[in-house]
C-alpha cells in the first residue's frame, strides 16, 4: 500500500504482544509508516478498543480517515479466550500485582463451575477494577490504586453475550467470552470467584474478535514494520 492508501483511510489487525500497551504498538506502527513511507508527523492514526499490558491479542488500528471510524468499531461485541486462577485474589484482578488473599477450593467442582457460569449470561452489573484508567474526580482509578487510597467505584451496566468453560484443571479454568463493550474481563474473573465463595483472578487473556473481524487475520507489529521496510 502507498502513503495516500493510509491516508485516505485503513483498518489495521494488529496481533498485540504481551507486556506492550496498545499505545506503544500504536506509536510503533505510527513511527514506522512515517518513517518508511513518508507520511506526515501529524497524520491521524489511533487504535479502536485498549487492551491491558499483559493482555494479547486483537487490536484494531485506524489510520487517516478511517480514524472517524473508531467509535463504531469500539462499539462491537468483543471475544476473549483467557484463564481464570480460582483460590486466589489479587488487587488488580490480574498478575499487575501480588496475590492478597486467598480462598478455600475444596468444595468447588465441575457442576458448581458451569451453574455459576449461568448467573453472568445477559446485561449484568459490573464494578471496573480499582487497577483501571477509568476517572474519578479526574484523577485515573490506578493513580489511586497506587498512591494506596480507597475510591468508591460505581458499577456499571455490561452484557456477557456468551460464556463458555472451555477447561477445567483446578486451580485454572479456561474460558471464552463474547461480551459488549466496556466489559472488564478482570473483574468478571473477581466476580466469577466471589459467586463460587471463593477468589479468583486471570492470569491469561487474548482478545480473538472485534465484531467480524479475527486475531488469525491479524499481523505482529514487528512483522508489520518489516514488510514496510522490504516494500520500500
Amino acid at each position: 500500500m502507498t502513503d495516500e492508501d493510509y491516508l485516505d483511510g485503513q483498518i489495521l489487525l494488529i496481533d498485540k504482544p504481551l507486556k506492550w500497551s496498545s499505545f506503544q504498538a500504536v506509536n510503533k506502527l505510527k513511527y514506522a509508516l512515517i518513517n518508511n513511507l513518508g507520511l506526515p508527523k501529524k497524520f491521524k492514526i489511533g487504535h479502536a478498543g485498549t487492551l491491558d499490558p499483559l493482555a494479547t491479542g486483537l487490536l484494531l488500528v485506524c489510520t487517516g480517515k478511517f480514524t472517524k471510524r473508531i467509535t463504531e468499531l469500539q462499539g462491537q461485541a468483543k471475544e476473549y479466550t483467557g484463564t481464570f486462577f480460582i483460590g486466589a485474589t489479587t488487587p488488580s484482578y490480574d498478575l499487575e500485582t501480588e496475590v492478597d488473599q486467598t480462598f478455600e477450593t475444596a468444595h468447588i467442582d465441575e457442576a458448581l463451575i458451569h451453574e455459576t457460569v449461568k448467573q453472568f449470561l445477559g446485561e449484568i452489573d459490573q464494578k471496573p477494577p480499582i487497577f483501571s484508567a477509568i476517572k474519578k474526580n479526574g484523577v485515573r482509578l490506578y493513580e489511586h490504586a497506587r498512591a494506596g487510597e480507597t475510591v468508591e467505584i460505581a458499577t456499571r451496566k455490561t452484557t456477557i453475550h456468551e460464556f463458555e468453560i472451555t477447561r477445567i484443571a483446578l486451580p485454572e479454568i479456561d474460558f471464552r467470552v463474547v461480551c459488549s463493550k466496556g466489559t472488564y474481563i478482570r473483574s468478571l474473573a473477581f466476580d466469577f470467584g466471589l459467586a463460587m465463595n471463593s477468589g479468583s483472578h486471570l492470569t491469561a487473556l487474548r482478545r480473538t474478535k472485534i465484531g467480524d473481524y479475527n486475531v488469525t487475520d491479524a499481523v505482529d507489529v514487528e512483522l508489520f514494520e518489516q514488510s514496510l521496510i522490504t516494500t520500500k
